[in-house]
């Protein structure tokens, strides 16, 4: 049965690293949902952070694929349940609708939304949250007319306590 995993790939920074992860999923024929990268609270090190649809069992086997790579230091997976996790999205939108349209200050102050900056040609709404919280956002929009959109990949903390500086670290000495 297939289900939401994030994957969690602790990495050295390394040219090409990016390329052979993908490949891993490439090779399985596997969608990468969300894919966000970014440095971590040890120096040096990298966290990869992968949205996919999987089988436990098939993601079990990407784990030992992507720990099998030279620069990955260690490989994880999460369930929803098991994270806590956020997407960012930001919205462009034509700004005399601002002022024109009361409705939509109504629905950018329900969803719990901000504006980050007014043009006089625009303005930028950004919204934090869960993928459902920025597609209901993004559809109430859509009848206003949304000039761009775009929306980051998932980032994620675990609920349990899992310590990954000490065991990171344990494993680069």
């Amino acid at each position: 049965m297939k289900k939401t995993y994030t994957i969690s790939i602790y990495t050295e920074n390394n040219i090409g690293l990016l390329n052979r992860i993908a490949t891993i999923f490439l090779k399985r024929h596997i969608n990468i949902e969300s894919l966000t990268v970014s440095s971590t609270e040890i120096e040096n090190v990298s966290r990869f952070i992968i949205v996919s649809d999987l089988s436990k069992e098939t993601v079990k086997k990407i784990i030992g694929q992507l720990e099998k790579q030279v620069e990955v230091i260690k490989a994880y997976y999460h369930t929803n349940e098991q994270s806590i996790y956020v997407q960012t999205a930001l919205f462009k939108i034509k700004s005399n609708l601002l002022f024109d349209e009361r409705q939509i200050q109504n629905i950018i102050k329900n969803s719990n939304a901000q504006i980050v900056t007014v043009s006089p040609e625009f303005f930028v709404i950004e919204k934090s949250g869960r993928k459902e919280e920025i597609e209901t956002l993004y559809d109430e929009l859509l009848p206003f007319g949304i000039m761009q959109f775009v929306r980051s990949g998932r980032i994620s903390v675990t609920k349990e306590e899992m310590r990954i500086s000490e065991l990171l670290q344990k494993q680069l000495n």
